[in-house]
């Protein structure tokens, strides 16, 4: 079989050249499918593996718009609608200048197999635009909003193609963007997730991204009689997810000591407690500042810069017991993973989307100690854009305790089927398996059942 994920991937690089990060994303999976393969082989007659990474509409688009100096600005626009098996398109909208087609791909292709883990009826889709948010005004961020409807808002819908935030997508911009909507359509319905709590959104869903990647770091250490009180834990990022990570660590006890953005990092020993996450939070959501006013504040923590040829990211070099990478893509590589294994960490678990590199992983699995891919751990976010689309489709809206019970739940559901999965398929304790091998089982079928379209 191995020979089958070779000639899988020479099709797979051959078809879509370029797309490092879309091959990369393609080849976790098929290399987790051998056995899966090899016990059922009606998928491979016909063609799951091959229908599943080919997207079912991609859409790509001109957003031109106007700065507040009148100047005239040209993005481009995409829409990756990638597996509609087991329910709407489903998946966030980045803006940011590394968006490409071959970076949303791997995106929506994750995405397929993480919506599956969350038992919800969700397909896998995903979007975004090369339109930098920062230092931008809100009426040119308005503005921008605008124009990238115009064009979207004809392939999405409540029960067709979902959208969210990603990152530089937060609720300012899904404000932007749902009234644009709502103009174009003459509807109000659930077409966008991340929606303000007054007009249809849902309670803990900017926390829940952050607080599902620590309930699945909790459960990995209760499987082997520990938890996240009293250990050390670091968190890259400084955006949605690492706040809530902090926040969901300080809850269960845990003593969070890093936060990064894209030009340093900070590193706290007293631990970044609720007081301090205030200030985070505020900083970033309100002020949209840089990490290094943390130090002016609390003048005992220390600040670094991260230089941009750095070859290791210097954020994993913090002595720590749980690593949690929330910032982006490839943050982690092969020198960083050694470094936290040679530094005591027993346990990762990505609230990014593919945050480690290959070789990072390569590095988690060979240690064994308790890694989680982010398609199981980050998985809490969509589970909970998944919740407040059933609460639009019911017009009702449920209590804060209510959502993050629910949350919880999946996520222990998600951690339990990772595990027995795994276990099933002959690799015990290897998470990156079991979240490949469950999510596309779910997907596999439905398109057996469904038949080839």
């Amino acid at each position: 079989m191995a020979n089958w994920v070779r000639e899988f991937m020479d099709g797979v690089t051959a078809k879509n050249p370029g797309e490092v990060e879309f091959h990369q994303a393609v080849h976790e999976v098929v290399e987790s499918l051998v056995p899966v393969m090899d016990r059922h082989p009606e998928f491979r007659k016909a063609r799951i593996p091959e229908r599943c990474v080919e997207p079912e509409r991609v859409l790509m688009f001109r957003v031109p718009w106007i700065d507040d100096r009148g100047e005239v600005h040209v993005n481009r626009g995409f829409r990756v609608e990638f597996s509609s098996a087991i329910g709407p398109y489903k998946g966030g909208l980045r803006f940011h200048p590394s968006v490409n087609l071959g970076i949303l791909k791997f995106l929506g292709f994750e995405q397929i197999f993480k919506n599956a883990l969350t038992t919800l009826p969700m397909g896998g889709g995903k979007g975004g635009s090369d339109f930098d948010p920062k230092g931008k005004s809100d009426t040119e961020v308005m503005r921008f909003c605008q124009s990238f409807m115009t064009e979207l808002f004809r392939h999405i819908g409540a029960d067709t193609d979902v959208p969210a935030g990603d990152i530089g997508v937060g609720g300012r911009e899904i404000g932007y963007l749902f009234g644009m909507y709502k103009r174009l359509a003459n509807r109000f319905d659930g077409v966008l997730t991340g929606k303000g709590l007054n007009w249809g959104g849902s309670l803990i869903r900017p926390e829940a991204t952050g607080y599902g990647c620590v309930y699945f770091a909790e459960e990995m250490l209760k499987s082997k009689g520990d938890s996240i009180r009293g250990k050390r834990v670091s968190i890259s990022g400084s955006g949605n997810v690492a706040q809530y990570a902090v926040e969901k660590v300080l809850q269960l006890g845990g003593k969070p000591v890093t936060l990064s953005d894209s030009t340093g990092f900070i590193v706290d020993e007293d631990g970044i407690n609720t007081d301090k996450l205030a200030f985070v939070l505020n900083l970033k959501n309100v002020k949209r500042g840089r990490l290094r006013e943390y130090k002016d504040k609390y003048p005992k923590a220390s600040y670094q810069d991260i230089g941009s040829n750095s070859k290791t990211n210097p954020v994993w070099g913090v002595k720590v017991d749980v690593a949690l990478p929330c910032a982006t893509q490839n943050e982690l590589n092969e020198e960083d993973a050694q470094t936290l294994i040679r530094n005591g960490c027993k346990c990762v678990a990505e609230g990014a989307n593919m945050p480690s590199t290959p070789g990072a992983v390569k590095v988690f699995l060979e240690s064994r100690i308790l890694y989680a891919p982010g398609k199981a751990a980050n998985a809490g976010g969509v589970a909970t854009s998944g919740l407040e689309m059933s609460q639009n489709s019911i017009r009702m809206m449920w209590s804060r305790e209510e959502v993050d019970a629910k949350l919880h739940n999946i996520m222990v559901n998600i951690h339990e089927n990772c595990r027995r999965t795994a276990e099933e398929y002959g690799t015990p304790g290897n998470y990156v398996n079991g979240a490949n091998i469950a999510g596309f089982l779910k997907v596999a079928h439905a398109m057996m059942d469904q038949g080839v379209v």
